[in-house]
């Protein structure tokens, strides 16, 4: 896996945008459960889909869930939903968007008062 991942806990890291390819290398590091924070199409026609991605998850074995966060317009329930993942996913659970900053930012205010 290219794509380098860079771990905020035990349970939890994010990783820039990952692509089908790399979702056998996820679950061989050891990941249960990887959240797509990345809208399709955000950087062109180039840019994997959620639904290719996915796909290549479930085959290796990982749990997946979708949620598009827009880049700078993070809502407040962006961040209760990304908590109910955060306790509802099997971890260890990788989170991805463009360069992971949108996944920390997250993260960060999901688990805030915890």
């Amino acid at each position: 896996m290219a794509t380098p991942i860079n771990s905020l806990t035990s349970d939890f890291a994010v990783a820039p945008q990952m692509t089908p390819d790399d979702m056998a290398a996820v679950a061989a590091a050891g990941f249960k459960s990887v959240i797509i924070n990345r809208p399709d199409f955000e950087d062109g026609p180039n840019q994997p889909t959620a639904a290719a991605v996915s796909e290549a998850a479930r085959a290796a074995g990982l749990r997946v869930a979708y949620q598009p966060v827009v880049s700078g317009q993070m809502t407040a329930d962006d961040v209760t939903h990304f908590a109910e993942l955060l306790q509802t996913l099997p971890a260890p659970v990788l989170a991805y968007c463009r360069s992971g900053t949108r996944c920390t930012v997250l993260y960060r205010a999901a688990t805030a008062n915890s």
